[in-house]
């Protein structure tokens, strides 16, 4: 498990756009698939891939965008993750995205279109080059909530969850698709997350701590960062 430690928010953000070019820019590294995330410091990670230099420094042709959870709303409402990420980066680069239909709970075609185009697999699970995640103040990631049926999925690698405290119902990534990625980034910065953060970084140093759903993400063969901003990360220990 990796750290990373920035001013602030927008920091935070800055310096994930830099690793994530770098990535798209490795020599030989073919068609690159990335799992996108929904929230406030993901969009403004999009929004910088939109601008100079990123938008004209990666070759987007060469990426392939999915998304990792979705609200049961269609992509113009404003709590779509789709429609957030359409807004700040998609129709902004010649980039290829695949939209989760939520509405419809069409999790199973999903995850036939993962394994379709996501070439590369580990144990027969396809492995993303990237997936961005970030972290509710329930300990929440993607929409795998406390106590929620999708926490206990070993087989499927999309469903549709209920989630009963939040009367509604999404479709998201499982663990074993999370855990087979390359990459794994958890975006976590606000003063807010800073009592949650501190007591997940302690639990994920310890093999079978599992208090909140975010520390289920612990890629078998990937790398794990967790990007925090000062406040965040105040109350985080040594490494």
């Amino acid at each position: 498990m990796e750290i990373v430690i920035g001013k602030d928010a927008g920091d935070v953000a800055a310096r994930a756009a830099l690793r994530l070019e770098e990535l798209c820019k490795r020599p030989g590294a073919g068609r690159f698939s990335l799992a996108l995330a929904g929230g406030s410091t993901p969009k403004r990670l999009y929004e910088l891939l939109a601008e100079p230099p990123f938008r004209d420094g990666i070759s987007w042709d060469a990426v392939e965008i999915f998304f990792g959870d979705e609200r049961s709303v269609p992509p113009e409402h404003p709590d779509s993750n789709y429609g957030m990420a359409h807004r700040a980066l998609l129709s902004k680069v010649p980039v290829a995205a695949h939209r989760m239909v939520a509405e419809s709970g069409e999790a199973d075609a999903y995850e036939r279109l993962v394994r379709e185009r996501v070439a590369e697999k580990r144990d027969g699970i396809p492995a993303f080059d990237l997936i961005l995640l970030g972290m509710g103040k329930d300990g929440h990631t993607a929409s795998l909530f406390p106590g929620t049926a999708a926490l206990q999925e070993t087989g499927r690698l999309v469903v549709m969850n209920d989630v009963p405290q939040m009367q509604t119902r999404r479709m998201t990534f499982t663990y074993p698709l999370i855990n087979a990625a390359k990459r794994v980034w958890v975006l976590v910065p606000g003063a807010d997350k800073r009592e949650k953060v501190a007591e997940c970084v302690s639990a994920l140093k310890k093999p079978g701590e599992r208090p909140y759903p975010v520390t289920g993400v612990r890629p078998a063969h990937g790398e794990l960062v967790w990007w925090l901003d000062e406040a965040s990360a105040a109350d985080v220990g040594p490494a």
